[in-house]
């Protein structure tokens, strides 16, 4: 039995994309609540205000905020062992500067671990997942300002301390390595530099940027070292975005422009949260750009002290590099190079389940720590037929090339994989378009992409193959 017993099977999802109810109980605005609807062809925009005639789609994204025992009853229908969610944190601390906590966004988080008890499902929980309250921007841009660390910090300790005993596992921040590219600046960091209104194509300062993510990467070493200390039985774990790039060419220069790109996108953050310090290559890197980071010798303490006890990732396709003229295509994050070899998604993004394989191996031979792939999916239009059915055999094929280069990378190769949760179990809203039609879910949720419909739950064909997959350990695939 090549998956391990007790194998963490399950699925993920983050607060903005699903819970909807943003003017529920208490909370506050998010950053994630300013960003409207749009496609792979338009994007989203953000607004500094409310606009009329414009759909915010993470307001009510799948309504989860009303759904939830539902919902759960059906993750439980399907087997999961765990369920990859965050916290919004504009849900705890509405500005993010109050005294005191938003109880009534707390007691909500209480109810859906119960829930999840209920059923013998592990939570694990993200910190921040593509959201803060969005007073934070506006008062501070984001995590450009050191005073965050701080207040972050406070909310940490709030929800670990409340949620010791529900939640055993905790993630940081999502693929916080984000924060090395131009989309990130609002998306993970918070920032809204003057002038930036597209969410594809915002107005960038490297050194705003990147001395952002160093207050984000001390962050998220006080946040493990202050679960350690308030529940030393919890495991916190970091999550990288994991992009991988194949040379395209023998060509040398290819191989080492995909060298470079593995140590600025894979490794930058990861180096800091496993390691404990920046890795070598980042001091060329920030000369050539001009990059003078304010790093305090507390910083380096904190950096050191704070590591992971686990790596997490996600994973979705891979992409190729060369210096040549190529034909590219998109992906998560980031696109690249067409690799001729590789069928694409309807969005364009290229397959690659051996690319999961080779990916986790790179990362165990970089930190011998175990891991755990939180999300990986496929997104796809799919068709609700007249008698509540969706047939998704994409989906399934998608699944089951993964789960086989799991079984491969666990049974061959000896790396201590110990759980994997589907990227988007029940439908929600994409991150990077906005749209219900980009959907994921082994769960149909009756919406569309201006929060039209009836909300019901369908039970997709791939609902019952995963149900299927997970009864019998990884081992039953057809």
């Amino acid at each position: 039995m090549p998956f391990p017993k007790g194998f963490l099977w399950g699925g993920a999802t983050a607060a903005n994309q699903i819970e909807g109810g943003y003017d529920c109980d208490g909370k506050g605005l998010s950053d994630a609540d300013m960003l409207t609807n749009g496609t792979h062809l338009s994007p989203r925009r953000i607004t500094k205000t409310t606009e009329e005639n414009c759909y915010y789609p993470n307001r009510t994204a799948s309504d989860f905020y009303h759904h939830y025992k539902e919902d759960i009853a059906l993750m439980a229908e399907m087997g999961f062992k765990v369920y990859r969610m965050s916290i919004a944190w504009s849900r705890i601390f509405p500005t993010g500067e109050e005294s005191e906590p938003n109880e009534a966004g707390l007691a909500f988080y209480d109810a859906v671990f119960d829930e999840l008890h209920k059923y013998g499902i592990e939570p694990l929980v993200t910190l921040s997942h593509y959201e803060m309250p969005l007073h934070l921007t506006e008062k501070y841009n984001g995590w450009a300002d050191r005073h965050v660390i701080d207040l972050f910090e406070k909310y940490v300790r709030t929800v670990v301390t409340r949620y010791r005993g529900k939640v055993k596992y905790w993630l940081t921040f999502n693929e916080i390595n984000c924060g090395t590219l131009p989309l990130g600046n609002y998306m993970s960091l918070g920032i809204r530099n003057e002038g930036t209104d597209n969410f594809l194509h915002q107005v960038d300062d490297l050194q705003i940027r990147y001395q952002a993510l160093h207050h984000q990467l001390v962050a998220s070493a006080k946040a493990v070292l202050a679960a350690h200390e308030i529940d030393p039985e919890c495991k916190v774990g970091n999550m990288i975005a994991m992009m991988p790039v194949y040379p395209l060419t023998p060509d040398p220069k290819d191989q080492l422009k995909a060298q470079k790109d593995w140590r600025l996108h894979q490794w930058y953050c990861a180096d800091v949260q496993c390691r404990g310090a920046y890795g070598n290559y980042c001091i060329p890197f920030w000369k050539e750009n001009g990059i003078e980071l304010n790093i305090t010798e507390e910083d380096r303490r904190i950096l050191k002290e704070g590591t992971v006890d686990f790596y997490s990732l996600s994973y979705y396709q891979t992409n190729c590099v060369t210096v040549h003229d190529q034909a590219t295509v998109s992906g998560n994050l980031l696109g690249g190079a067409k690799n001729p070899y590789l069928e694409t998604s309807d969005w364009g993004w290229q397959i690659d389940p051996d690319g999961l394989r080779f990916t986790v191996n790179e990362i165990y031979d970089r930190y011998q720590l175990p891991i755990i792939i939180v999300e990986n999916g496929l997104g796809a239009k799919d068709h609700l037929e007249a008698d509540g059915t969706v047939h998704d055999p994409y989906r399934i094929d998608y699944l089951r090339r993964h789960i086989e280069a799991m079984r491969a990378t666990i049974e061959l190769d000896n790396v201590p994989l110990f759980g994997y949760t589907w990227w988007g179990c029940i439908d929600l809203v994409s991150a990077s378009t906005g749209e219900m039609a980009k959907r994921y879910g082994f769960i149909y949720v009756d919406c569309d992409d201006y929060g039209k419909g009836s909300f019901r739950r369908y039970r997709k064909d791939s609902f019952y193959w995963y149900q299927k997959a997970i009864q019998s350990n990884g081992e039953d695939l057809d």
